[in-house]
C-alpha cells in the first residue's frame, strides 16, 4: 500500500473518531461502515500496525487507530523543526593548497556563501584533487562538515547520521560506488533539505538547508534524479608544470617534508605519473627505502635511466 493511500485512508480514520467518544459509544471499536472503507483495505492497515483490533465476532471487527497509525499522522502535520546556520566563513585562503582549478574554486566558494543550498559534484579520473576539495571543506566547515565515502554508505546510516548532527554540508566521496537504494535518501535531503522518516517507536520531521557537495571519477553510474540535482564539474589532467607544484605543495603541507625532499621526489616521477597520491606513498616510503628505490618497487620500471 502505497504511503500517500495511507495516509489519507489513516486522516479519514482520524477524522472520524474525532467526532465521536471512542470511550462510550465505540468500546468495541467501529466497523467499515462507519468510515465507510473496505473490510479488505481496513485489514492491510490492521496487519502493517496502523489499526488496532480491539473486538471480533463473527457480524461485527471494531477498530481503532494504534499508536503507531496516530504517530504518522502527528509526524506528517507537525511543522518541520528547523534551525537558521550562519553562513559559511569560507577564508580568503581557502583551497590555495590545491594548484590550478580556478573556475571550480570559485563556483565552490559561491555555493557555500549562497543563501539557499547549490550542490556540486566534481567529477573526473583519479588524482586530479577532487578529494582535496572535499578535505578543505571539511577543515573549514568543522562541525558544520560531515565527510561520508559512497563505498560505506547506507540509507539508513546516512538518516541517523543527518538526523542526530544536523549538519550544514554534507561531503561525499566516491558517490558513484553508492547503491541506488541507498541515494534515495538524499534525493529529498538535497531538494528542499527535508528528511522525514517514520517507523515504530520513532518519528523525525526535519527542515534542513543542507548542500552536498561529491566528488567521483564517474557520473554515469548516477540516476538521472541524482545528476540533475548537482551543478556538475569536469576536472581535467595537471599539465607538467601544474603538476610538479602540485607534488611539491602537498609533500610540504600535507606530508611535513623539507622543501629540497619534496622537490627532489616531484622531479624523480616527472613523466611516470600523473596520480599525486603516487608522489605521497613514495614520501611515506623514502625514509625506510629511499626516494629512487621507493618508486622503482611502486611504479616498476628503472627510474635511475630517465
Amino acid at each position: 500500500m502505497k504511503d500517500n493511500n495511507v495516509l489519507e485512508l489513516l486522516t479519514e480514520i482520524a477524522r472520524f473518531e474525532a467526532t465521536v467518544d471512542m470511550d462510550k459509544d465505540y468500546r468495541i471499536g467501529w466497523g467499515w461502515r462507519h468510515v465507510r472503507i473496505w473490510p479488505a483495505t481496513l485489514s492491510k492497515l490492521f496487519k502493517e500496525g496502523y489499526l488496532e483490533n480491539v473486538f471480533r465476532s463473527n457480524s461485527h471487527t471494531g477498530y481503532r487507530l494504534s499508536e503507531l497509525g496516530k504517530s504518522l499522522l502527528a509526524a506528517e502535520n507537525t511543522p518541520p523543526r528547523t534551525h537558521q546556520e550562519p553562513k559559511l566563513a569560507t577564508p580568503n585562503s581557502l583551497f590555495d593548497d590545491i594548484i590550478g582549478h580556478d573556475g571550480v574554486k570559485e563556483l565552490l566558494r559561491a555555493s557555500l556563501l549562497a543563501e539557499k543550498p547549490v550542490h556540486v559534484l566534481l567529477t573526473g579520473p583519479p588524482a586530479l584533487a577532487k578529494t582535496l576539495f572535499l578535505w578543505d571543506i571539511e577543515r573549514a566547515g568543522g562541525e558544520k562538515a560531515i565527510w561520508l565515502v559512497g563505498s560505506a554508505t547506507s540509507k539508513a546510516g546516512l538518516w541517523d547520521l543527518v538526523a542526530e548532527r544536523e549538519p550544514s554540508i554534507l561531503l561525499i566521496d566516491e558517490i558513484d560506488k553508492m547503491n541506488a537504494a541507498d541515494t534515495a535518501a538524499l534525493l529529498t535531503m538535497m531538494e528542499g533539505g527535508r528528511l522525514v522518516r517514520t517507523k515504530r517507536g520513532r518519528e523525525l520531521n526535519l527542515s534542513n538547508p543542507l548542500r552536498v557537495i561529491a566528488a567521483s571519477n564517474r557520473c554515469e553510474k548516477l540516476s538521472p534524479e541524482l545528476r540533475s540535482r548537482f551543478a556538475i564539474r569536469q576536472l581535467f589532467p595537471y599539465g607538467r608544470t601544474e603538476y610538479l607544484t602540485v607534488v611539491k605543495g602537498v609533500l610540504v603541507r600535507c606530508e611535513g617534508l623539507s622543501p629540497e625532499l619534496a622537490e627532489e621526489i616531484a622531479r624523480r616521477l616527472d613523466g611516470l605519473t600523473q596520480n599525486v597520491r603516487d608522489a605521497i606513498r613514495v614520501a611515506r616510503l623514502a625514509p625506510q627505502l629511499g626516494v629512487e628505490k621507493a618508486i622503482k618497487l611502486l611504479i616498476g620500471g628503472n627510474e635511475s635511466e630517465k
